[in-house]
Order: structure tokens, then C-alpha cells, then sequence
């Protein structure tokens, strides 16, 4: 079985192909784009936009994970994501809606609104007590796919690679134990979360690591840090060269769907990053 909405809305086929998901900011502090959007109406404009260009899953955040942002509360979030998840729901009733957050209570209200599914920043960890985490608990009980990122407060390993996914293992079991489906579970390898650049860098090289845990994975590099550090560019959109190379290597390493912000400008990449991953079974598309 593959993933499946709470309200049915049909998912994209991700052993077909790589999703793209978009990333629509609700937030006036992120990083490259907060207060691009602050209403329903200009969501709505964005939203379009975006899925013309190609994107298959809109992820809903509210809540700067920028470093030194200020957190917010579940009550400040909701009254930014709401208003926006019901007018998508009205213009746009088949989009896939992703909501970033790591507290249920924000996800129970937003997925009971129409969101399809969640992405936590924190893999269930926010709040959890032994094997106990509340976000899996509610995804369970919403019927609702779960994506689990890694992250740690700071980049402080004594083996990187084991620590990364035994704690990615921990999140995964605790969503298993809360009765969440394995076809629901997605995994996030956290670039820019608790890593130095070159641990970022190495995430990518080695994400056949990631996928090796039995789920599909998520990347999301785009325009952050290590990027610009590589790059050498401290302008955050300036950086597209550096996601499209780490969105081709991570499809080549068995990436299943990619975060980003610029969908149009990747199109052509993640088209040739497809074909040369099929290799030998590649067929072009009919016009």
C-alpha cells in the first residue's frame, strides 16, 4: 500500500517518480521569504503560481525553524494557517496540503480544516515521553501521513552516522508503537538542522543511508546555509545553483521527494536527474 489522505485526496505516486513540494512561508521572520505571504489572498496567488509550475504538495509552514527565530504558540500559528488552508480548500479542492509544524495540537486542528499531511521539523519528539510522542499519537488517530525530520539543538556527535539514524530509528518506532501504519511514515535526514556544513553535505553524498531505514526520504537543502558556504554567497536567493546540484545528487541516491522553494527552476534538473536514475528503463513521455 502507499500513503493515503485523511480526506482521500489523492497522493502523489512517489515510487513512480520524485515529488516536489513547495514551500509557502505563513511567517513574516523566515529566512529568504518571510512576509512574502501574510494573507489568504496572496497564499492563493502563490499557491497558483505553484502549481503550475509542477508542484505536487504545498507545504503550509507558520513558524520560523530559521536559527535565533522566536518561537511561536499553537494559538499564533493556527490564526496564520486556517484562513489560508480553508481558501486553498475552496479554489484548489485536489492540492495536497502539507503542514509544517511539530506540535498536534496544530496539527489535529489543521488537518481536521484539510490539511493531508504533516512535516515535523522536530520527528515527533517535541513532548514525548519514552516511547510516547503526542505528534504520532495524533497522526495515528487522524489516519494522517507523518514526515520525520532529524534535528538535534546542536551539531555535537561522537558518530555522526550512527547517531543520525538510530535517532531517526527512535522517531520511527515511536510512530509504529502509536499505531501509525509503516506506508504513512516518512523520513527527513535534516539538512541544516543540528549539522555542521560538512555533515550537511554529507547527508546528501551518503542518503542511500537514510533510505536504507525502509521509508521513503524527503530532502530539503534549498537556500540554506551550507549552500551558501559552498557557494560562497550570503544572499539566500542567490543560492538555486547549489540546491539543483544537491536535489540531483539526492535523487540519485534514492531521494523521493524534494523541498523547495523555486519549483519552474528545477523542472528541467529533476527531469534529467529522473532519466539518468532510470537509466536503461527510461521511456520518454508522450506529448
Amino acid at each position: 500500500m502507499s500513503w493515503s489522505s485523511p480526506h482521500g485526496t489523492p497522493l502523489p505516486d512517489w515510487r513512480s517518480r520524485t515529488v516536489v513540494m513547495a514551500i509557502m512561508n505563513l511567517t513574516p521572520d523566515s529566512f529568504s521569504d518571510g512576509g512574502a505571504i501574510m494573507s489568504p489572498d496572496s497564499a492563493l496567488r502563490r499557491a497558483e503560481l505553484l502549481l503550475n509550475e509542477g508542484a505536487e504538495v504545498l507545504d503550509l509552514g507558520a513558524e520560523s525553524t530559521r536559527p535565533g527565530a522566536m518561537p511561536v504558540d499553537a494559538a499564533t500559528e493556527l490564526s496564520r494557517l486556517l484562513p489560508v488552508i480553508a481558501a486553498l480548500r475552496r479554489r484548489f479542492p485536489a492540492a495536497v496540503l502539507s503542514v509544517d509544524t511539530y506540535k498536534a495540537e496544530v496539527a489535529r486542528a489543521t488537518v481536521a480544516a484539510g490539511a493531508d499531511l504533516v512535516n515535523d521539523v522536530e520527528g515527533g519528539r517535541f513532548g514525548a515521553r519514552g516511547m510516547e510522542s503526542p505528534m504520532a499519537s495524533a497522526c495515528a488517530a487522524l489516519r494522517c501521513p507523518l514526515i520525520l525530520m532529524h534535528r538535534r539543538p546542536a551539531a555535537a556527535y561522537t558518530d555522526f552516522w550512527s547517531e543520525v539514524t538510530d535517532d531517526l530509528r527512535t522517531s520511527i518506532r515511536r510512530a509504529l508503537a502509536a499505531g501509525l501504519p509503516a506506508e504513512q511514515i516518512w523520513t527527513d535526514p535534516g539538512f541544516g538542522f543540528g549539522k555542521t556544513p560538512a555533515q550537511n553535505l554529507a547527508l546528501v553524498r551518503n542518503l542511500e543511508r537514510i533510505s536504507a531505514l525502509g521509508f521513503p526520504v524527503m530532502l530539503g537543502a534549498s537556500r540554506k546555509s551550507t549552500l551558501g558556504a559552498v557557494l560562497q554567497e550570503t544572499d539566500p536567493l542567490q543560492r538555486e545553483p547549489g540546491n539543483i546540484a544537491a536535489m540531483v545528487w539526492g535523487v540519485s541516491r534514492g531521494c523521493s521527494m524534494i523541498r523547495t522553494h523555486a519549483v519552474a527552476e528545477i523542472q528541467p534538473y529533476l527531469r534529467m536527474a529522473e532519466a539518468m536514475r532510470r537509466g536503461q528503463n527510461w521511456q520518454a513521455e508522450e506529448s
